[in-house]
């Protein structure tokens, strides 16, 4: 290697022996041909981002460069395998049925062979209804009633008034309805304050019950006779109840100004025996009587 007279970088020197014969010697300088290359302005390079988002296409343009939209991800629920624990458990489950405070709506009872099961009276009447009009017969029914062992309307007959003011209580009238007993009973105004409850039994006073009496008027007396309160009073028969020979027996007590006053009939009480009566449903309404029954 030699160095040129005039350049000022290195040369190099290539010998090459053909036949024996020494060729002509030539030398290149690099930065002879660095000049002969094509001149190229530099180009700038803009650091990356720190963090560099994904590319994202205008709004209705989809390119092939551009991302395709995300899809929602669709779950599903994983079936289980059928297993033998599993059908164990579901053989030996339990259903009840019970109401909103958690009691039983089932009521099982069991009866013996010398027991015959009471149906109340109001289901042998469909049932019998029923039967009278699948065979075309002509149909009556049998309705059940309270017959009193005293007058209706008390306070007609004479002597009322001069029995109040001997009492300062006395049942005024009685009627039956739909709803049970229902009666009128009047009292003297002694004070502004004052009570009248009815205690009444269908069990000949093994057992009792009360029922308050409600303020329903005042009447006002001619002369010296004395003001008196009209209370109303409602005693509820139960279904049950309503069999022919059943008895309702009832007393009025009235407290007024710490005192207490009643009215039991004389010490006979107030009866009311059960009865029925019967009627004939005409043809036009059998029809709707089916439904009914």
């Amino acid at each position: 290697m030699d160095s040129h007279p005039h350049g000022s970088g290195p040369a190099f020197q290539f010998t090459s022996v053909l036949n024996k014969t020494l060729r002509p010697v030539k030398s290149f300088h690099l930065q002879d041909i660095s000049n002969l290359l094509p001149h190229r302005t530099p180009v700038a390079i803009r650091p990356p981002s720190p963090n560099p988002g994904p590319a994202r296409c205008p709004v209705g343009h989809r390119g092939p460069s551009c991302e395709p939209e995300p899809k929602p991800i669709m779950r599903r629920r994983a079936k289980s395998l059928s297993s033998s624990t599993g059908e164990h458990s579901c053989k030996n489950m339990q259903v009840r049925f019970v109401d909103s405070l958690g009691l039983e709506l089932e009521d099982v009872k069991f009866f013996t062979a010398s027991e015959d099961p009471r149906v109340p009276v109001h289901v042998i009447m469909r049932l019998l209804a029923s039967s009278e009009l699948a065979s075309r017969k002509k149909l009556e029914l049998e309705l059940p009633y309270f017959q009193p062992a005293f007058p209706d309307n008390i306070s007609a007959e004479s002597g009322f008034l001069e029995r109040l003011i001997q009492q300062s209580v006395s049942l005024e009238r009685t009627f039956y309805s739909e709803l049970g007993i229902v009666g009128t009973v009047q009292v003297l105004n002694l004070a502004y304050e004052k009570e009248v409850t009815v205690i009444y039994s269908f069990t000949d006073w093994k057992s009792r019950a009360e029922s308050k009496a409600s303020w329903s008027s005042t009447v006002h007396r001619d002369g010296s006779d004395p003001e008196t309160d009209v209370f109303r009073f409602h005693l509820p028969v139960p279904p049950f109840i309503m069999t022919p020979g059943a008895v309702l027996h009832f007393a009025i007590r009235y407290r007024v100004k710490g005192s207490e006053y009643w009215d039991n009939n004389a010490g006979c009480d107030y009866k009311l025996t059960c009865q029925t009566y019967k009627i004939t449903v005409p043809r036009e309404c059998e029809d709707s009587l089916v439904h009914f029954v």
